[in-house]
């Protein structure tokens, strides 16, 4: 959330602002047909209008989940930190985060990542399988943590 706030306000507060008075400076030079400094600065200001409705759309509708309120903690939700190890006992450590907040390369993997969604639920032990577009693999979960 934090996170699409800044670049809400960077957009509105920086970027925007700064599109307009371009447009308005290009504006005043005359034909605006043929004027790229124009042309430019409004297709620009359409990209951050756009941009700026869906981060206000996004925010409008998240809402902020602390993991350490988890009410279960022996079952896999929303924010924990899941150990897995696959059939050849390679073992990795994946947080299930919202959507926006995905990064695989650091184990954080959205909610409605395949993975995520096969261990939603998940206890101590349990072992789930995922159809990947490389083939179905199977994962046992080690070990459940919430911060």
């Amino acid at each position: 959330m934090a996170a699409l706030k800044a670049r809400y306000d960077h957009l509105l507060g920086t970027e925007r602002p700064a599109i307009v008075e371009i447009i308005s400076w290009a504006a005043g030079n005359g034909d605006r047909s043929e004027n790229g400094d124009y042309l430019y600065g409004r297709k620009k200001m359409r990209e951050i209008d756009r941009e700026l409705a869906h981060l206000a759309r996004r925010m409008k509708v998240l809402r902020v989940v602390d993991p350490a309120g988890a009410v279960d903690r022996s079952r896999v939700f929303f924010g924990a930190r899941v150990e897995i190890a696959d059939e050849d006992d390679n073992r990795q450590t994946v947080q299930l985060v919202g959507d926006d907040e995905q990064d695989a390369a650091n184990g954080r993997i959205g909610w409605n990542a395949p993975l995520a969604r096969a261990l939603r639920g998940a206890g101590l032990g349990d072992v789930r399988k995922v159809a990947l577009p490389s083939g179905s693999r199977e994962w046992e979960v080690m070990a459940i943590d919430y911060d």
